[in-house]
């Protein structure tokens, strides 16, 4: 397999990659659609790494609600230790989203000190460092849509952030409709109803994932 496009592994050879599976003991696993990854709080100190697919960080609450915190491509890498533990009821898992591949690894071989002192181990801490601080700001960016009160409000700030990112008022959405209104916290029936005034509206258009503000410059 070809590790070059995983950011974890950035500035680290294939061959150097393979050297550390062998000597971290990592292990690969595939999970099948809908399928259970990782749950947080089981105390696993295991740090994993997609290496092809996707996986969605969701939350359920104690009432069963359905919250989506996060959308792990290729090369995302999630955790207990890179992250926080349920409290009060609530269950955090990350869970496949089509066929996913998964790499693990103890945190413990990432964070100790490496008796060979090898370059690529030290850049491999490196390139964790700087995952954990992008996705640090995607989470900032998603409490700034849960922070806005209306769920127009919520839709209009997360279409603009997805327009910033792809520098342009047409966009592809990472998940469905269905999904979005998880990752919004709002009720499904009536963020489709706001969607449907928003195009009706001219406000933006929808088709499947694609998505087109009105027209507006991004820096």
């Amino acid at each position: 397999m070809d590790y070059g496009g995983l950011a974890i592994f950035h500035n680290i050879s294939n061959q150097e990659v393979e050297a550390m599976i062998h000597c971290f003991q990592m292990r690969r696993s595939s999970f099948d659609s809908g399928r259970t990854i990782r749950a947080y709080g089981t105390g696993q100190e295991e740090v994993g790494v997609v290496l092809k697919g996707a996986a969605v960080l969701v939350r359920l609450d104690y009432a069963g609600t359905r919250t989506i915190l996060e959308r792990l491509e290729p090369g995302g890498v999630f955790g207990e230790a890179l992250a926080f533990t349920p409290s009060l009821g609530d269950c955090v898992e990350v869970v496949s989203d089509g066929g996913t591949d998964v790499l693990f690894m103890e945190y413990s071989h990432i964070m100790k000190r490496c008796e060979k002192a090898c370059v690529h181990h030290s850049k491999l801490v490196q390139n964790m460092f700087q995952l954990v601080a992008g996705q640090t700001q995607r989470l900032s960016r998603r409490v700034e849509v849960l922070s806005r009160r209306s769920i127009r409000e919520k839709l209009l700030c997360y279409f603009s952030i997805c327009a910033q990112d792809a520098k342009a008022d047409t966009f592809t959405l990472p998940f469905t409709l269905s999904a979005l209104a998880d990752y919004i916290s709002a009720d499904r029936s009536a963020m489709m109803r706001e969607l449907k005034k928003m195009r009706e509206q001219g406000v933006v258009s929808v088709d499947g994932r694609k998505v087109t503000l009105a027209a507006r410059e991004y820096s």
